[in-house]
């Protein structure tokens, strides 16, 4: 069994209600956070000689947590066994084992798991479990205003929002782990490679680790 996350890349508007409701349900403390929002922009616009605005300026939000990876490097890196898939095939953290030694959070190129500096320990978004085993999906969603984000099995995903993609800029190619992540791209995502911008609030992202 294997579940993911669709998120519609074309509906975000950057609004956080997902983080915020993360936070909340996993009563993390202040600067941590399991899902983070990334504004990516890029762009300029010109006056051009006739006194017309010529613009090629874009911004897009990308709602990221953990995407419960096909192949997730942090459970192949983990010494002790502590990151690990459960019996419904999402990533979590056994805290009986975990020795917060970090290699997860250095080997997953989504920066999903962290070391939390209360516990010393490894933790991340386990896709909700104890909400996923009584049939109700993660918070994250259920808080989402514009639904721009759903979860479920993945061919149920699938069947649902047909013409998905796991890769946009700026996240790495989905070739490295296989994510469940699966997007919606809006125009600007769909045409934006790598270089054409940069991550707007990279302060705000780096934060959850440097609080780690």
């Amino acid at each position: 069994m294997l579940y993911g996350f669709f998120f519609d890349n074309s509906r975000c508007t950057g609004c956080r209600t997902c983080e915020m409701a993360c936070v909340d349900f996993n009563n993390l403390s202040v600067g941590r956070r399991y899902r983070r929002v990334i504004d990516y922009e890029g762009g300029s616009c010109e006056l051009a000689a006739d006194g017309t605005a010529k613009t090629t300026a874009f911004c897009y939000h990308v709602s990221l947590a953990c995407n419960h990876c096909a192949n997730p490097e942090c459970v192949h890196v983990c010494p002790t066994g502590a990151m690990h898939k459960n019996e419904l095939g999402l990533v979590c953290v056994d805290a009986h084992k975990c020795i917060g030694c970090g290699y997860c959070t250095i080997a997953c190129p989504y920066h999903a798991p962290s070391i939390d500096p209360e516990a010393h320990q490894s933790s991340k978004c386990d896709g909700c479990t104890s909400r996923v085993e009584r049939g109700k999906r993660p918070i994250c969603v259920e808080a989402c205003p514009l639904r721009a984000l759903d979860f479920g099995e993945v061919d149920d995903l699938l069947a649902r929002h047909a013409g998905t993609t796991s890769d946009v800029v700026p996240l790495p190619s989905s070739e490295y782990t296989n994510p469940n992540l699966y997007m919606r791209l809006s125009p600007a995502g769909e045409s934006t490679r790598m270089g054409d911008g940069f991550i707007a609030n990279s302060q705000e992202i780096e934060n959850n680790h440097e609080n780690s």
